[in-house]
């Protein structure tokens, strides 16, 4: 099976108030293409911190990140945010949707930064909040949705781009137990169907329970 996403020895170090901490502390993970890894543990763990690496939006101390065999070290500025785009789909705590942007226009961001023609940006955003069940909420602003809904439309925009590695952090922390199960069971339907790999941070066990393999994180290393 295909390598998606492959993690060598990450250390992440922040100063807060003048004192070295560590989030990550040698942390070595791979996932192949198709895969869902949940990666659970209490607060402060290093869970986001781990995220952020895996999708390049932070840079390690030590260690390297392959995605699809490409060193995040190698890329830098535009050629780093254009490749970003094209592979990794992010879905947030809290949906993260633009508030004056409808949901159809949320879903169309990554296109539109990637220069999609008009027509085939239409017909991807339509076919991705049909897949989610927002279809007929497309002209809907994110105030005008629900806290499942605008989690929905998230997903559609993680996915719109046929990503091959999709990264969820606590993407029902703010749901009620129904709409979770919704937004999760979607969630992993879209990603298998795609064959991306999800990696998946989440404090609940129910939903850490769908995934193929858990990965515990303790203190900023894997017990």
């Amino acid at each position: 099976m295909k390598t998606a996403v492959e993690a060598d020895g990450l250390t992440r170090v922040h100063t807060v108030g003048g004192k070295a901490l560590s989030s990550l502390d040698d942390v070595s993970l791979t996932v192949p293409a198709g895969e869902v890894v949940a990666v659970t543990g209490p607060s402060g763990s290093g869970k986001t911190t781990l995220l952020h690496l895996l999708g390049g939006l932070d840079r390690p101390d030590k260690g390297r990140v392959l995605l699809l065999g490409v060193d995040w070290r190698s890329l830098s500025g535009a050629a780093l945010a254009r490749f970003r785009r094209r592979t990794c789909g992010f879905v947030v705590q809290g949906a993260g949707l633009l508030p004056q942007a409808t949901a159809f226009e949320n879903v169309e961001v990554p296109l539109v930064l990637d220069r999609v023609p008009a027509g085939a940006r239409r017909e991807r955003v339509e076919a991705a909040l049909e897949s989610v069940g927002l279809a007929e909420h497309a002209a809907k602003l994110p105030d005008q949705l629900s806290g499942g809904q605008q989690q929905r439309a998230s997903i559609a925009r993680a996915l719109v781009t046929g990503p091959a590695v999709v990264l969820a952090d606590e993407p029902t922390g703010s749901l009620d137990t129904d709409t979770a199960k919704a937004v999760v069971a979607l969630l992993l339907t879209a990603a298998r169907e795609q064959g991306a790999a999800l990696v998946l941070v989440t404090h609940d066990p129910v939903v850490a329970g769908h995934a193929d393999r858990i990965v515990k994180l303790t203190s900023g290393r894997i017990t």
